[in-house]
This record gives C-alpha cells, structure tokens and sequence, in this order.
C-alpha cells in the first residue's frame, strides 16, 4: 500500500474560464505549458486531416 506522500498527484483538470485567482503562479504556468502543448497537437492533427483531405480531393477528381 502507498504511502501518502508517494501516490502519484492528479493532473488537475483545465476549464477554460474557471476563475484563476486562487492558483498559483507555479501552476498557472503549468497550465499554460499544457495548453500549449494541445494547442500544437490540436494543429499537428489540422495539418494530418488537410493532408488526408487534399489526397481524398484528388483522387476523386482523377
């Protein structure tokens, strides 16, 4: 059984909009890192399905 102290913390859950003034400055960046980080996945994965679009398009128009 774990002890306390060694269970691994929860990610705490984003919500846009929430209200920020009681978090701390360490875990507001913490979040910012987070949401940058989607943010890129979010764009990577645009990207990937324009791709499969644009292919998609140019078979049928052959």
């Amino acid at each position: 059984m774990f002890a306390d102290d060694d269970r691994p913390k929860p990610q705490p859950e984003i919500v846009i909009g929430a209200d920020l003034s009681a978090i701390s400055i360490e875990e507001l960046e913490k979040r910012i890192t987070i949401l940058e980080g989607e943010i890129s996945r979010l764009r990577e994965e645009i990207v990937s399905k324009q791709a499969t679009k644009a292919s998609a398009e140019n078979f049928f128009k052959s």
